[in-house]
């Protein structure tokens, strides 16, 4: 992992980097997109049997409730333990998060309220390239579960027996086997298969994020979501741990980025020599796992107010601050999460501290947080006037209507009076 003065220039390409559009997963995404739109579930079981070597087909597109029961069978009753544990922890933290219903009197006959709806049917897109992410399906479920959604259809190119073992245990019963941009075109413009849903969840490959993009005016998404991204930023820790969280960010993709912001030169050649000494022991398999101390570094700041301006302009996906009683988060102003103390670990949060991992990547920090139940609902308001709350704005509603020419408006109060 390289050590960086963190120059301008330094900072300029790391911020450039991230700002480029990936013109081949648009181009991609856009004709399978298109092809599913015009020939639906021929064009999607064509794709998912090209790209994901799946014959939806002969083995039906939705999983069967036997299935998932064999499944749940099969895989070890502590997993399933582990997913009832992490499970719990998200479900507190998205009752929580919930919108609530409220009425206010803003003058004499005039209230104000909002009511909270559910969305009616929503996708989860469940990563399944090595892994199928059962961790995913656990973030994006259990939130809309909260939240009273009444339709929850899970897409995953290939399930594993973890996987529908623990959609089983959290009630999910619509699962498709099909994945990539198809799916998502699937869900949000339906075919015989596949119900058309309001709303797409989940993280993806970079050809899923550019379909989710491109489907984006005509089916809500939850959040553009890129290459995952890690920051500890720190003066002093633990030099093994903060190379572990490091490297664990590092190992979803190769084009993950993990970097070390520090002001002293001593910690950072101490957590590059821990990434090398960790990196032996991981496998060489992973394709991650060998290239991923080249989309990451370690860079030397001047100053902690330095550090502080990059972070903020950089927006990281998980931001870890190991020394939490420095004051730091006083001066953080985008991030996704922020793990606060030498034992707050990231995977804790990627798996089961109860906060979501569905995350703003790319900079979206800085326009937004992370995924919440407050995703999964409507806020609609309601206004409820009386006699007396009409005479007291007719007159304002009016001047305020002729100033701008709408006549029609000022006519709808005229006749009350």
């Amino acid at each position: 992992m390289r050590i960086l003065r963190l120059t301008a220039a330094v900072e300029k390409k790391l911020l450039l980097t991230r700002q480029r559009r990936d013109v081949e997963a648009e181009r991609v995404a856009a004709r399978i997109v298109s092809d599913v739109r015009r020939r639906g579930d021929t064009a999607l079981f064509a794709w998912a049997r090209k790209l994901d070597s799946v014959d939806v087909k002969r083995g039906g597109v939705w999983i069967s409730r036997h299935e998932m029961d064999v499944a749940g069978k099969s895989v070890n009753a502590n997993l399933l333990r582990a997913v009832g544990h992490a499970a719990h922890n998200v479900r507190i933290v998205a009752e929580k998060q919930l919108p609530r219903e409220w009425t206010l009197e803003v003058e004499p006959g005039v209230k104000i309220g909002q009511i909270v709806r559910p969305i009616e049917t929503v996708g989860c897109y469940i990563p399944g390239g090595r892994f199928a992410l059962l961790s995913t399906l656990i973030m994006t479920v259990v939130p809309a579960k909260v939240a009273g959604v009444k339709c929850i259809v899970v897409v995953c190119p290939k399930p594993n027996a973890e996987l529908l073992a623990a959609a089983s245990l959290l009630g999910v019963t619509e699962i498709a086997r099909v994945g990539g941009a198809q799916a998502v075109a699937a869900l949000a413009y339906g075919t015989k298969s596949i119900p058309r849903v309001e709303k797409i969840f989940g993280p993806g490959n970079r050809f899923v994020t550019a379909a989710k993009q491109l489907v984006s005016s005509d089916c809500a998404i939850d959040l553009p979501a890129g290459p995952t991204e890690a920051i500890v930023f720190a003066e002093c820790g633990n030099p093994g741990w903060i190379a572990a969280d490091l490297l664990a960010q590092g190992e979803h993709a190769p084009d993950a980025g993990s970097f070390f912001v520090t002001t002293s030169r001593r910690l950072a050649k101490q957590v590059q020599a821990e990434v090398a000494a960790q990196l032996k022991n991981l496998p060489a398999s992973n394709p991650a796992h060998a290239s991923m101390c080249r989309a990451g570094a370690i860079l030397l700041v001047p100053s902690v107010k330095a550090g502080c301006e990059f972070v903020n302009r950089f927006a990281p996906e998980h931001l870890s601050l190991p020394d939490a009683g420095s004051g730091l988060m006083k001066s953080i102003r985008a991030a996704g999460t922020v793990f606060l103390g030498p034992w707050a670990a990231q995977p804790l949060g990627d798996y089961a501290s109860g906060s979501n991992h569905v995350l703003p990547t790319g900079g979206w920090a800085r326009r937004r947080g992370g995924l919440s139940a407050a995703d999964f609902v409507k806020c609609i308001s309601t206004q409820s006037i009386s006699q007396v709350g009409f005479r007291r704005l007719a007159d304002d509603v009016q001047m305020l209507a002729r100033a701008e020419s709408l006549l029609a408006h000022a006519n709808a109060v005229e006749t009350r009076r």
